[in-house]
Formats: structure tokens, C-alpha cells, sequence
């Protein structure tokens, strides 16, 4: 049914009556799908969950007494470099600084800013290296009960236009930050990103919705939309935000290892308010109407396209694990290439905060101990299977239900852009 003619203000009061309908994307489509009447759905929860590059943390904190040291020079959290500045806060004992979420420790190369970010929220203890303007090391520790100030700032997340990898040379590629393991050439496997139908801005491609001042909720914490991201352009948007990780979840973000070292997953979910009828019609679109462009690994060049209908539709969104096909054997590597460190074959269990759902572990178990079915692409004639995902698309769906709930119960306000975003 078309969708009535409402305004923001309209919709808020709803909620606080408690009459509002509110849906998450998949909810919605699922009802399309099976032929049901579209209700006059209020709000719809979109999101995403995956690998965001362009994630950063400005942080705050004491390290020292008074007087102990001018300023900092050089900072490493649990090993991660991270940099002093702008406020030199001198003499005060007091750090500000960022640190990049591609960030790597100098001790350990399959740990890095996403998995410090994590260790931070989870409030365990993270050890800091100081070094002053004078060449002193200073070491101390820390949590995030005693961090003044941690915002997580996004600048590059959440973009519509993802893509899928393939290498068409007959070389193996063994360092690339879309591949955990190696990659296998010509067209011999496909890796692809992105949510697809629930992403929140292919639900709004315009940016009508979603602006400057959106809140949304960001690993689980209420954030605010400042822009549009770097690189971002109409045709390939992406965006730019702060959101408080004092009150992130864990389980919505961390660290993933790929072969030329540690990345950070991300999740946004946020609120699409139905407003007319032309946001219900892009609410209401499928995979098989949102192109996914195939490139080449090696520079990006595009090669052709596809839809998120061919990797998303028929597969398992959950990995499995049967503990009674491990036997322990010497020829897996499963536990080994996970690159969120949430397979233990001698606990015999997955770590279900930790799993992204992404596959890679499949390929290295022989005795499909780890399994799920990941579907294959036809492409130029020839037919590739899906190795590996860089976006969990059943974790988009359990945000973007956590959103609902939030805004349901009056947790979680809807509001107003304060200015469109401008290209």
C-alpha cells in the first residue's frame, strides 16, 4: 500500500504513544516478499556490519603525575602506535591522541587499532608505552573506566556502492588487505563486501533521510552523522561520524587479520523514517536491484557486475561448527587463518561475539568441521566460488533489530538531518 504523507514530528509522537510501527529493512522485505500487505510502517531499521577502513579513535587520558614530563612524543597501546597531539597538554601528564583503526602493534602482527578498540570497550587492561620530548620511556596501564574522553570517529563508513574481488592473473596475490589468505587467479575464487538490501544507504540513496545531524547507532552506541566521508562522491557515497565508545558493545566490532595485516570491523544501524511513498520504494528494494561491481584486485579497475541477489541469495549467513568432524588434525588450518580469532578447536566452539560469518576458515578445514554454504557467482562465462565475505550480514540484521528495540522503547530518539549532505 502506499505509504501516507507523515512528518518526523508526526512519527516521534506515534512512538511515545507507543503506536508507531516500527520494522527492520529485513522484516520489511520479508513481508514484500511473501506477498503480505506493507503495513503503514512508521520507521525501518537499516544497517550494515564490516570491514570500515576509515575508523579512528580520539582519546584522552592520564599517564603520568604532574611534572614527570614535558610532552609526549611518541604513544603505543598495547603496541599500537598511536599519535600525541593536538592539545600538547605539557607537563599535565595528560595524553590526547588518535589512533587509526588499520593501525598495527609493533610486537604482534595479527593485532591492531580494530582489536584495541575492542579490548578497550570490553574494559580490559591496556598497557601504554610514553615516550618524551626528551627521549624518556615511561610505561604505565590503563582502562577505560579511567579514559576521560573516547570517541570513535568514522571517516569513510558505511558506503552504498561496495564491490566484489576477483584476480584474473594466473599469479597467486599473497598480500592484500581483501584476502585473509592467498588469492587464487585466474577467476578461480570470488570475495565480495557489503549488506546489500540492508544497507542503509542504498535505502536512501539520495541522502533525503540521513544528513548532517542524523543520530544513529554505531557498534551499539548513539552517534550523529557529521558529513560525508572521504572519498566519497553521488555516485559512490559514503559517511562520516562521532559516536561515544564508553557505551559501545563489543560484539558489533574488533579487529580482522588479512594477509597484509589488521583491519576494523565496524556496524552502523539506522533509522530510515517512512515519510512518502518514494522512501517506502527504496525501503522495498531487493538484492537482485542493487548492482555490485566485479574489479580487479590488483588496481580496482571494473571488470563487470553482478547484484548482491548473486551472493546473498540461498546462502547460509551463519558459519557451523560440529565438534565431532574435528579430530584435531595436524593438516587444518581453520583456527589458524580465522581472522577474528573465534575458532578454538581445543575448546571445540565458536566465539559468537567474535564470528563474522565470513568463511575464510572453510577452505582450511578438511574435515568440514567449520562449514556453511556459501554460494558461487557466474561470471564472464565462468563459474567462481564465494571464499570470503568482508561484511556479516547476520550481524547487520541483529544491530538493526537492537535499533528497533532502542527506539521502541523510547531509548533511542529518530531525528531531523540539520543540513543535507553536499557533493
Amino acid at each position: 500500500m502506499p505509504a501516507k504523507e507523515k512528518t518526523l514530528q508526526e512519527i516521534n509522537e506515534k512512538i511515545a504513544r507507543g503506536a508507531a510501527i516500527v520494522l527492520t529493512a529485513s522484516e520489511l522485505l520479508s513481508i514484500a516478499q511473501e506477498g503480505g500487505e506493507i503495513p503503514d510502517v512508521d520507521v525501518v531499521t537499516c544497517a550494515t556490519k564490516g570491514i570500515m577502513s576509515g575508523t579512528m579513535a580520539s582519546l584522552s587520558f592520564k599517564v603520568a603525575e604532574k611534572n614527570e614530563f614535558v610532552r609526549a612524543k611518541g604513544l603505543w597501546l598495547n603496541g599500537v602506535p598511536a599519535y600525541p597531539g593536538p592539545c600538547p597538554n605539557e607537563r599535565l601528564g595528560i595524553v590526547d591522541t588518535i589512533v587509526f583503526g588499520t593501525a598495527h602493534s609493533i610486537y604482534d602482527d595479527k593485532y591492531g587499532g580494530g582489536h584495541l578498540f575492542r579490548d578497550m570497550v570490553e574494559g580490559n587492561d591496556i598497557e601504554v608505552e610514553v615516550e618524551t620530548d626528551t627521549g624518556r620511556k615511561l610505561k604505565t596501564a590503563t582502562t577505560m573506566e579511567n579514559i576521560a574522553y573516547a570517541k570513535m570517529i568514522a571517516t569513510r563508513n558505511a558506503y552504498k556502492n561496495y564491490v566484489a574481488y576477483v584476480n584474473p592473473s594466473p599469479e597467486t596475490l599473497y598480500d592484500s588487505i581483501f584476502s585473509v589468505g592467498p588469492f587464487y587467479g585466474p577467476y578461480k575464487e570470488l570475495k565480495f563486501c557489503g549488506c546489500g538490501e540492508l544497507n542503509p544507504v542504498e535505502k536512501d540513496p539520495g541522502l533525503d533521510v540521513i544528513g548532517e545531524g542524523t543520530k544513529v547507532l554505531i557498534n551499539g552506541a548513539p552517534g550523529m552523522v557529521t558529513g560525508r566521508g572521504t572519498r566519497s562522491t553521488p555516485e559512490k557515497p559514503n559517511l562520516s561520524a562521532i559516536s561515544d565508545m564508553k557505551k559501545m558493545d563489543p560484539k558489533y566490532m574488533g579487529g580482522f587479520v588479512t594477509s597484509h595485516g589488521p583491519e576494523v570491523v565496524s556496524s552502523w544501524a539506522v533509522p530510515i523514517p517512512v515519510l512518502n511513498d518514494r522512501i517506502l520504494k527504496n525501503l522495498l528494494k531487493r538484492d537482485a536491484e542493487i548492482p555490485l561491481s566485479v574489479v580487479d584486485v590488483r588496481g580496482r579497475e571494473e571488470i563487470g557486475r553482478i547484484t548482491y541477489a548473486d551472493v546473498w541469495k540461498d546462502c547460509d549467513l551463519a558459519v557451523r561448527f560440529d565438534p565431532k568432524l574435528c579430530d584435531g588434525c595436524e593438516k587444518c588450518r581453520a583456527e589458524e587463518m580465522c581472522p577474528r580469532g573465534a575458532l578454538s578447536f581445543k575448546e571445540k566452539r565458536i566465539d559468537r561475539s567474535k564470528c563474522f560469518n565470513c568463511g575464510v576458515c572453510i577452505g582450511f578445514c578438511p574435515n568440514s568441521a567449520v562449514s556453511a554454504n556459501l554460494g558461487e557467482v557466474e561470471f564472464l562465462g565462468k563459474k567462481m566460488p564465494i571464499t570470503e565475505r568482508h561484511s556479516d550480514r547476520l550481524g547487520a540484521m541483529k544491530i538493526s533489530a537492537e535499533l528497533k528495540r532502542l527506539i521502541l522503547s523510547g531509548e533511542f530518539k529518530v531525528t531531523e538531518m540539520v543540513e543535507k549532505i553536499k557533493f
